[in-house]
């Protein structure tokens, strides 16, 4: 997620208390991704329906996620 920003998610996860919320939807967001992915392998019985729904899930999360960075970024001058 977020690969660009890389250098600054590892900043951000140095300061996990401060951090608390991006790291809680960081996490989620992996979790749907490989859920998602085992959905479209085959490995994890899914309707359309249900992955899209996952699917939606996950994009908002990254929405929020990616917010958050640039907040970070800012106040940081990173």
């Amino acid at each position: 997620m977020l690969h660009e920003y890389r250098d600054i998610i590892t900043h951000m996860k140095e300061n996990e208390a401060a951090n608390a919320h991006f790291l809680k939807i960081f996490d989620r967001h992996n979790e749907l991704d490989d859920k998602i992915a085992k959905g479209e392998n085959g490995d994890m019985p899914l309707t359309d329906i249900e992955l899209e729904k996952l699917k939606k899930e996950k994009l908002k999360l990254k929405d929020e996620a990616y917010a958050i960075i640039l907040n970070y970024k800012k106040e940081h001058n990173l």
